[in-house]
Order: C-alpha cells, then sequence, then structure tokens
C-alpha cells in the first residue's frame, strides 16, 4: 500500500491468546494509545482468535475482540510473546496471524511473538530477533532466518521483530516516530518516561541480573565490593590479596563461576555505573572519574566496545528512535 492509500486513521491491532505474556500486550497498547492522546491518527484494538476473555500468563484477563469482527485494513498487527510460544503455539493462533497479515500494512512482533510469525512462514530469508534467551532455539529450528541475537528490534520490509518483553517499547515508539515524527515519539517517551531509543543490544543488561551467582563465598563478597566502589582499586593483585587467593586461583574462579576475567568483569560493573552517571546528568569527564574508568578517552573506548556508541551520544538518546533499517 502507498502513503497515499494508507488510512487516515491508523488501525493498531494487538494480537493476545491465552498464556501471553502481559506487559508484551500493555506496553504497545500504552505507546500507540499515549500518541493517540497527543494527536496522533490511531485506533488501538485488542483481539485474539475468538474474542472474549484471554488469561495472560500473569493470570491477569483481558476482554479482547475476535479476529472476524475486525472490518477493513489493519495499519499495524502486534504479536506478542509469551513463555510457552517457543514450544508451543495456541489453537488458532496461527491462522489468525496470517489473516492479519495479509490485510495489515506492516506486521511486528514482540519478544516471542517472532515464533508466531516464523512458523506462519512471514521470516523466511529474513533478518529478525526475539528473546536472547530464544535465539538459539529460532536459529536452529528455522535455519532460513538470519537471526540477529543483540539487536532490541529488526526491521525488514514490512516485518519488524523486537527482542524481550520491554523491547516491546522501543519498536512502538520507533513506529510511532516513522508515522508521525520525532516531535511526537519523544513527547510520548517522556510522558511514559522511558528512553526514546536504548543504546546498545540485548548485551547492556544489568550486570548483577545476567551474573550468575557464586558457589564460592569468597567470590560472592568480592562481587559485592566491586558493586559497592566501582571506582575502588580493584585490579587482579589487589582482588586476589582481598580475597586471600594467588592471582591464578582467582581468575580460574572467575572464569568457571562468572564466566568472564576479574578485568572483564570490573570493566562491566564500571560501564553500567557510567551510565547510571550520565543518566543523572553527570559531565562525561565526572563520569570516567566517578565510574572508575578513569579517564574520558578511556570511557570512550569502553562505551564503543560495549554499546557501539560513544558516551556524548549516549547522553543524547531521546532525540530519535531511527535504526539503521533494511528496506
Amino acid at each position: 500500500m502507498s502513503s497515499r492509500e494508507r488510512p487516515v486513521l491508523r488501525t493498531v491491532a494487538v494480537l493476545a491468546y491465552d498464556g501471553v505474556r502481559l506487559l508484551d500486550v500493555t506496553a504497545p497498547l500504552e505507546v500507540f494509545s499515549t500518541a493517540a492522546g497527543l494527536g496522533a491518527r490511531y485506533e488501538v484494538v485488542l483481539l485474539s482468535p475468538e474474542g472474549g476473555p484471554v488469561t495472560t500468563s500473569a493470570g491477569t484477563r483481558l476482554l479482547t475482540d475476535p479476529v472476524g469482527q475486525l472490518a477493513g485494513r489493519v495499519h499495524t498487527l502486534i504479536v506478542p510473546g509469551s513463555p510457552g510460544l517457543p514450544r508451543q503455539l495456541p489453537a488458532g493462533l496461527l491462522d489468525a496471524v496470517r489473516t492479519l497479515h495479509a490485510a495489515s500494512w506492516r506486521t511486528t512482533s514482540v519478544c516471542t511473538g517472532a515464533f508466531a510469525l516464523a512458523e506462519a512462514g512471514l521470516l523466511s530469508g529474513r533478518r529478525a530477533t526475539t528473546h536472547w534467551r530464544h535465539t538459539t532455539t529460532l536459529t536452529r529450528r528455522h535455519p532460513d532466518i538470519d537471526v540477529d541475537g543483540d539487536a532490541i528490534f529488526v526491521r525488514d520490509g514490512r516485518i519488524y521483530t523486537s527482542a524481550g518483553v520491554s523491547a516491546g517499547l522501543d519498536l512502538s515508539l520507533a513506529l510511532v516516530e516513522a508515522d508521525e515524527g520525532p516531535d511526537l515519539a519523544r513527547e510520548v517517551a517522556r510522558d511514559l518516561v522511558v528512553f526514546l531509543q536504548r543504546p546498545g543490544g540485548q548485551s547492556q543488561f544489568s550486570v548483577a541480573a545476567r551474573t550468575p551467582t557464586p558457589r564460592h563465598g569468597t567470590l560472592t563478597a568480592l562481587l559485592r565490593e566491586i558493586a559497592a566502589d566501582p571506582a575502588a582499586d580493584h585490579s587482579l593483585p589487589e582482588l586476589a590479596r582481598r580475597a586471600g587467593l594467588s592471582a591464578r586461583h582467582l581468575t580460574r574462579l572467575f572464569h568457571d563461576e562468572i564466566g568472564d576475567t576479574p578485568g572483564g568483569y570490573v570493566e562491566s560493573v564500571r560501564l553500567e555505573a557510567a551510565r547510571n552517571l550520565l543518566d543523572a546528568g553527570e559531565t562525561v569527564t565526572a563520569t570516567a572519574r566517578l565510574s572508575g574508568l578513569g579517564s574520558d578517552e578511556t570511557l570512550r573506548r569502553v562505551f564503543l566496545r560495549h554499546l557501539g556508541v560513544t558516551p556524548s551520544a549516549y547522553r543524547a538518546r531521546f532525540r530519535t528512535t531511527a535504526p539503521g533499517a533494511r528496506q
């Protein structure tokens, strides 16, 4: 459909089903309904294959309209994910996806919703992403899909896929920006108090959240000390001294229980501290010092290596959501 043929009122259809993840549904609903409240031309509808109440994975019940009741074309179809979707698709979901996709101008998925698109044959030969826990499964099951395991969201033609759960916010804001421009998208982000564009990929998540719990009590104590004061001396000799272990033994413990070197782990914690400092309004120079990364140049190198952006670009995250997209 050409831009001149697009409807004046854009219908955004979110397709729910039993077991759907609540935030996968509500995040896009909030973004598009907030945009509509700010003057954007959206009509947001919540559908399910049969209509009526559906029960989310959180136990919350949502009231939906049946797919067959939707008349006319759909501007944006959003297929949310669920914890069980990589294992089994709910009854009727595949037919609903195909029906709505045929009537839509663009089709999107949130999190494991990519598995529904894949089973419907919509991702064949395309680049796509999903929740980081399930990228390997998606690649193995559908080798004809170019799975990007780090992207927050991916566009390939008129198909968009996004990473886990809250990435539905990032994708929805990007779609609002594409439709209505950056000013309105920025207002939506401010209203919801979220990033307009998250820097980096799925590898950016909290160090504590992605670090396995150590079995060795000495290692647990060291991790707490590093997190409590990232700018302190956490060189390998100093960490080994505090642990009462040889540097070689400590390095082996980190490798076996954390999956990283002591230096690599310390750098990850300092990077997270630096991001928080920049978010709080600190200057680049102060951030480098307070996070323990030392100099502006070291801070810049670490940001580029881990996040793919400079510290200054990170601070400008509210300016645009425009991704590198494949048309």
